[in-house]
């Protein structure tokens, strides 16, 4: 039985990393996200966009290709091709996929126990950190919350991790960093690339050193999620955290 049970964790260790699973794992997500811009948008549904979202669709245009199902399109066949060329297995388990929202919903808690000690250094410092007014964007009605909160743990999550952290590191392996030197500066280089990301344009926050560092931090934590258990869990763990932050709680979110 014991053989058992450890055979069936470590199936499910390494399942849970796969871009297939990932895939699968993601779609609720992204249906959620896109069904609620789309009702709850009324005639401008573009407002209810995540930052990460508008900017990739934006470029997308420029290219003169506008469909809204485009970028979930592209994301699916980024997986797909990750998929093909690791020649995994075809085979998808429910149980995978209960787990991964299981260990999504843990390390989002793990992240909140992060913010909190982060606001008691702030505080130990006397560094005066942001209210969770400050923190959280106003946007009215739970419901609406929680779309732009999984929009932001979706899109965040295509655009500094699945897209930026590979090109990272492989700008660091060509400056002859060791894969692991080099797995570490891209989730530190990307983790303030995305900090900063929140203080750029016209909607963005003012800077506060509070909420910078956190955010830093917090791309970090996602990074390594990132690198030891796959895209799929990383996108979970985003937005559950928001979710918890945001809809739940009162503390720093990272959208």
């Amino acid at each position: 039985m014991s053989e058992a049970r450890e055979e069936s964790a470590e199936r499910y260790w390494l399942d849970a990393r796969r871009p297939l699973p990932s895939l699968l794992f993601l779609i609720p997500w992204i249906a959620a996200y896109e069904a609620g811009v789309i009702l709850l948008g009324d005639q401008d549904p573009d407002h209810l966009r995540n930052g990460a979202d508008y900017w990739m669709r934006s470029l997308l245009h420029v290219a003169g290709l506008k469909s809204v199902i485009l970028l979930p399109v592209l994301v699916g066949i980024i997986l797909l091709s990750w998929h093909l060329f690791r020649h995994d297995s075809w085979r998808i388990r429910l149980d995978t996929q209960i787990g991964m929202l299981a260990e999504s919903i843990l390390l989002a808690i793990a992240l909140v126990a992060v913010g909190q000690m982060h606001d008691l250094v702030f505080r130990i410092a006397d560094a005066s950190p942001a209210q969770p007014s400050e923190l959280t964007t106003a946007i009215s009605g739970r419901v609406t919350q929680a779309v732009s909160f999984i929009g932001a743990g979706v899109y965040e999550e295509v655009m500094f991790r699945l897209l930026l952290v590979p090109v990272a590191w492989i700008g660091f392996r060509m400056f002859e960093f060791p894969p692991k030197w080099a797995a570490a500066m891209a989730a530190i280089s990307t983790s303030f690339i995305f900090a900063m990301a929140h203080h750029i344009g016209p909607s963005a926050d003012a800077f506060n050193l509070f909420t910078f560092s956190f955010r830093a931090a917090a791309g970090m934590f996602f990074a390594t999620v990132f690198f030891l258990r796959g895209f799929g869990i990383t996108v979970g763990c985003h937005a559950a955290y928001d979710l918890l932050v945001g809809v739940v709680l009162a503390a720093p979110e990272t959208r």
